[in-house]
């Protein structure tokens, strides 16, 4: 599977699996201190969050596949690893989507406001967290490449990314809730996650959907 040992595939596995419980829990936590708040960057928070995890889920799940899954051809091995980009991909775009929608839709509405200690609290442990699986994932493609774990430095830059700009947003409301910039700020921030989300996932899924075609082309050839 792409020159990997066994002792590396245990290890991209085992990273896999890592990053996906400390992500799943995030989206619970997440979760309940949305309902204590009116921070519309907090509710593009969950849903992002809730996307993401989908994604680490498939490209773990494919990740074990392919490692116990010998027989597999290359064609097929290749197939599954690009898909595990293109859900990466794709739960960067949907994310920016919903968020995009989000932010626009309470544009003129909207009133910052409520507790987002708890959602401060969890967004900073986030960007230290995917930050380190961010530098983890960057120093296990430079050892070897691998789609999977390409992808999933690709989503964990955007993720870490993302968490810096939400800790910005959630700082100014906490700071500042009555105050006529904070309400710019927090739509802001959604909307700047939005795009950046959806600029990351056009460009992941652009990567691999050539791929994909490269590799169809070659199993024609």
């Amino acid at each position: 599977m792409n020159g990997l040992t066994k002792e590396q595939s245990s290890s991209r596995e085992k990273v896999l699996l890592t990053s996906l419980l400390l992500s799943a829990p995030g989206v619970v936590v997440t979760g309940i201190a949305l309902m204590s708040s009116h921070s519309t960057t907090q509710l593009a928070d969950f849903l992002r969050r809730l996307v993401e995890v989908v994604a680490v889920f498939i490209s773990w799940w494919v990740f074990r596949q392919l490692q116990r899954n010998e027989a597999m051809s290359e064609t097929q091995q290749a197939r599954l690893e690009q898909s595990a980009g293109l859900s990466a991909g794709g739960a960067m775009l949907c994310s920016g989507i919903v968020l995009l929608v989000v932010a626009l839709s309470r544009w003129s509405i909207f009133e910052p406001g409520g507790n987002v200690t708890m959602g401060l609290v969890i967004a900073v442990l986030g960007a230290l967290t995917n930050g380190w699986f961010w530098w983890r994932y960057s120093a296990l493609t430079r050892e070897q490449y691998s789609a999977v774990t390409a992808a999933q430095q690709q989503l964990y830059r955007a993720k870490t990314s993302v968490d810096l700009c939400v800790v910005a947003a959630l700082t100014a409301v906490a700071i500042a809730p009555a105050h006529p910039p904070t309400r710019c700020v927090d739509l802001l921030g959604s909307i700047i996650v939005a795009i950046y989300l959806l600029w990351s996932g056009l460009r992941t899924a652009q990567k691999h959907l050539g791929e994909v075609r490269a590799g169809l082309s070659t199993g024609r050839n």
